[in-house]
């Protein structure tokens, strides 16, 4: 979790109990630490949500603050949170959508990257993310891709900016997952060459999606802030723009001997 995403309620709402029933029955962080073997640092976070709530720690606390189960059972709620509180909307239409346009400037789109790439650009993070939350992220990125191969087939156009496919991370075996993605009959990949870009090219990614109830919403992702939204102007501004980066970029055929090239290349 990095310092832009706030802590999950479930972790807060949990942390809280836990203070409570440890404040009523007059036991200090300093026991309630070594029941569970915690130091009393890593029980005032995880009191105050920051940290997750550990089973380990809740099943200790239930039985030293007898709460009969109350405490044990968080366990079932309380969980690490697999994407970042600004994508969490996004993620959870995105696994329901019929359709989907993808135009990238930067970064391979999460459903084309192997997991050598993903792990390259979540273990990077900054500020850094400890080794549970990236290897959470990680699995977390790799499932989105089932929507791939999904029944019935998921409509699904990426377009990417040659940036894209020259940045520091992409290696021969992103390039290949490229080109064999490209050839499912649901999955289209374009290339956007830097002597084709126009000034809709160089705006920043973004994606339109349509739901399984036909409804159509825009998302773009900036630095610190994300936005998903129906607003049909909003999304009416969008597949304009898609419309105009897919019209100017080459076609799927083209697309695919450029990407061989630099295959050939490495």
């Amino acid at each position: 979790m990095s310092v832009q995403d706030p802590p999950p309620a479930a972790w807060r709402y949990c942390g809280d109990q836990l203070k409570r029933w440890r404040t009523r029955a007059g036991v200090s962080r300093e026991e309630l630490g070594a029941a569970a073997k915690y130091a009393p640092d890593t029980i005032k976070s995880m009191e105050q949500g920051v940290r997750m709530p550990t089973p380990q720690l809740l099943d200790a606390a239930d039985a030293l603050l007898r709460a009969e189960g109350l405490l044990s059972a968080a366990k079932h709620f309380v969980r690490r949170e697999k994407f970042p509180a600004r994508a969490q909307d996004f993620m959870g239409r995105e696994s329901e959508a019929i359709s989907l346009w993808w135009y990238e400037t930067v970064l391979v789109p999460g459903l084309l990257q192997t997991k050598s790439y993903a792990q390259a650009l979540i273990g990077n993070h900054s500020p850094p993310l400890d080794e549970e939350t990236v290897e959470a992220r990680v699995s977390a990125r790799l499932e989105r891709q089932a929507i791939l191969r999904r029944k019935p087939p998921v409509a699904l156009s990426f377009v990417l900016y040659e940036a894209v496919l020259r940045g520091p991370h992409v290696d021969r075996g992103q390039l290949i997952q490229l080109l064999e993605l490209g050839q499912l009959r649901n999955v289209s990949v374009q290339v956007m060459p830097f002597e084709r870009a126009i000034p809709a090219a160089l705006l920043g990614p973004v994606v339109l999606l349509e739901s399984s109830d036909h409804e159509r919403l825009a998302f773009d992702e900036g630095q610190f802030d994300s936005r998903l939204s129906s607003d049909p102007s909003m999304v009416s501004m969008t597949s304009e723009r898609l419309s105009m980066i897919r019209m100017e970029a080459l076609g799927v055929r083209e697309s695919a001997d450029f990407i061989e090239r630099m295959v050939d290349e490495l």
